[in-house]
């Protein structure tokens, strides 16, 4: 007997290659899928804002890097989570100086406005339909910065909202990147501020947005279950971290595992098993670090990251083979 339902999951095509390179945005959940891109030496960067929830602020975040428009001083605001930042950014930006602040949200800013023009695939986490703006301008915030709740209008976006908006910046995005194409999931992390019928309401306009999204725009708009796949399949509290909204290490992991089979090729998965091992190598913390063994053992592993290097020249290795080399 089959004591679970498996959820529906549609293959990429074509599926992503290992040379693509791929541009993550969005919520935390978005973080754990780009992290584990990047360590298998995908051309990856991720959430250039720092993590996103809501469709407005990412639209936001996307209109800015189409735009090529740095953020400037008068942008930059001072914050009681410490330090200096915009509303967009996460609290990751967050810097005593101001000035700091600026270019380290720029010198970010810079490579992901680059990034934009030239990815193959953009991966977008949607978090919540739930969105904060400020009292006095409207204006909607990609992060609260501890900030009092006063001084934030509650509200939840309707699906039509979503759709509007993410539509007419993806069109941008498309026009100055003619072959990027779109895979969006919902975050299976559960805003329980939101109250359970809060949260429910809120993914299921989230998924409602990203369909309609995919229904009018198939050629370039893609979905992946993750929502479904935690919530549905795997189905139970074991599948939680202890605090009782995020997916575990152990369920993370399974959508990552769902997510290669359904989105990357069979050719990248080749060298992802290869990378796996020599990635593993390079975490060995030795007992006895100056023995000559564990010296061959780290030129065998250069040799090995070397020879991937001549069959990948877009692999970007240096830092693991300065590591390696003494």
């Amino acid at each position: 007997m089959d004591f679970r339902t498996q959820t529906e999951r549609i293959s990429l095509n074509p599926r992503l290659r290992h040379s693509d390179k791929v541009l993550v945005m969005g919520s935390c959940f978005a973080e754990h899928i780009g992290e584990r891109l990047a360590r298998m030496k995908f051309r990856t960067l991720v959430n250039p804002y720092g993590v996103l929830y809501n469709p407005l602020s990412i639209a936001t975040g996307l209109g800015c890097l189409i735009e090529r428009r740095p953020f400037e001083l008068e942008e930059l605001h001072e914050f009681p989570d410490g330090g200096w930042n915009t509303w967009l950014h996460h609290s990751q930006y967050s810097k005593p100086n101001k000035e700091e602040a600026l270019q380290h949200i720029n010198t970010r800013f810079v490579e992901a406005a680059i990034r934009l023009t030239e990815a193959d695939m953009l991966i977008l986490t949607l978090g919540t339909a739930w969105v904060y703006r400020l009292a006095e301008t409207g204006e909607v915030v990609g992060n609260c910065h501890k900030v009092a709740d006063r001084q934030f209008e509650r509200e939840r976006l309707t699906a039509q909202e979503i759709v509007a908006e993410l539509s007419r910046i993806l069109c941008r995005a498309f026009e100055i990147n003619p072959n990027l194409r779109v895979l969006f999931t919902v975050s299976p992390v559960r805003h329980l501020k939101d109250g359970l019928h809060g949260n429910q309401l809120s993914k299921a306009t989230l998924l409602l947005a990203v369909d309609e999204l995919c229904r009018t725009m198939p050629e370039r708009c893609y979905y992946f279950p993750a929502y479904e796949i935690v919530v549905d399949e795997l189905r139970d509290y074991r599948f939680y971290a202890d605090d009782m909204a995020h997916p575990s290490t152990q369920a993370v992991r399974y959508v990552w595992e769902c997510f290669v089979k359904h989105c990357i090729n069979d050719e990248a998965q080749r060298f992802m098993e290869q990378w796996e091992k020599i990635a593993r190598a390079m975490e060995h913390r030795p007992f006895q670090p100056n023995s000559e063994q564990y010296k061959r053992f780290m030129e065998q592993t250069r040799d090995k990251i070397l020879a991937l290097k001549e069959r990948y020249p877009y692999l970007e290795v240096e830092d693991e083979v300065g590591q390696l080399t003494r």
